[in-house]
């Protein structure tokens, strides 16, 4: 399946500068006004990237959200991908991942009693609605938002993983960027995500180098710290003791996820699927066969609704955590308290 994928996107080459050319005219416009921006008066965060997945924007949404709930309401704003609803949506005990998205659905879980969930593919009149009398929200966080130019949002932080930097791909077909590189220049934060623990000095400045920020922009590495347990609705195991289960994953990348189980000699098979997959039943039928199965927390969204998998369906959950936290931190609340 990935030799046929990389000769499809290696055959489709002829039509890069095709893609290459639309996305760049349409930024044009909003470059020079000709389509239309809305800024706010208030702080609007958004977390994206260049590329079609897998650099960890829940993490760092989560990260933002645990920086600034205690001293702002705080409200995450996402398109809702997949979900099965319509319209501007606001999470409650009724929710679910079909009908606001597994990503969303996420966050509702985590922080329901600290923050607003809410989506809309529509980024500005999802806003309108946060700030509406009955939200009031003092801070969106806009998740996936960097190519959704109708809203100009006042930080911009852009991710790009470790070992898949923007700079060294393509725009789509052949390649993964969603639009030309230089896009980046709209990002005033650029965060390195999924590095290693053991990433020195030297390997942070020739990335630094081969991305050659502008001025105003700072550059930040992440790394993706997994729980040393694995959780159930019912009860937790510690991951180090598993024994022979099966690894069921619907993400972009799930490199590190991998890695990290191997560094710990687990035995386990490994069922990957497309990112945001949609189970069917002939997919629950098979998870049915397995004895234990360990999931991301995303995909553990889709799947805790089967009753029959709740006895053996485990989630890990990983965190985002910065290099130079505290510089990261104190641009954020600076620019929140603006």
């Amino acid at each position: 399946m990935k030799l046929q994928m990389k000769f499809l996107r290696n055959i489709s080459f002829p039509f890069v500068p095709v893609y290459y050319a639309v996305t760049w005219f349409r930024n044009k416009l909003y470059d020079l006004g000709l389509k239309k921006s809305v800024s706010y008066d208030f702080p609007v965060i958004c977390v994206g990237n260049l590329s079609v997945g897998g650099t960890g924007k829940s993490p760092m949404i989560e990260y933002l959200v645990r920086l600034l709930k205690d001293d702002c309401k705080v409200a995450t704003l996402s398109r809702g991908y997949k979900r099965k609803t319509q319209g501007f949506q606001i999470a409650n005990e009724k929710s679910s991942a079909e009908t606001i998205g597994d990503e969303p659905f996420q966050f509702y879980n985590k922080f329901k009693n600290d923050i607003v969930v809410a989506v809309d593919s529509d980024r500005q009149n999802g806003i309108k609605n946060l700030r509406s009398d009955n939200e009031k929200c003092d801070i969106i966080l806009l998740d996936d938002g960097y190519q959704h130019r109708k809203v100009k949002a006042g930080l911009n932080i852009l991710l790009t993983a470790y070992d898949n930097l923007y700079v060294h791909d393509f725009v789509l077909p052949t390649g993964n960027l969603r639009e030309p590189k230089h896009g980046a220049e709209r990002a005033h934060i650029i965060v390195v995500t999924k590095c290693p623990d053991n990433v020195g000095t030297i390997d942070k400045h020739s990335i630094i180098k081969q991305i050659n920020p502008k001025p105003y922009q700072d550059v930040f590495f992440s790394t993706i710290n997994y729980s040393d347990r694995v959780i159930s609705a019912h009860k937790s195991l510690n991951a180090d003791t598993l024994q022979d289960f099966t690894l069921v994953t619907g993400i972009s990348n799930p490199t590190t996820l991998i890695e990290h189980l191997k560094a710990k000699s687990l035995n386990f098979e490994h069922l990957n699927y497309k990112d945001h997959h949609e189970f069917s039943e002939k997919d629950i039928l098979e998870l049915e066969k397995r004895e234990l199965i360990v999931t991301t927390e995303k995909d553990y969204m889709r799947l805790k609704q089967y009753q029959s998998l709740q006895d053996k369906l485990f989630y890990l959950p990983i965190v985002s955590e910065m290099d130079d936290a505290i510089k990261f931190n104190n641009l954020i609340t600076e620019f929140v308290g603006r």
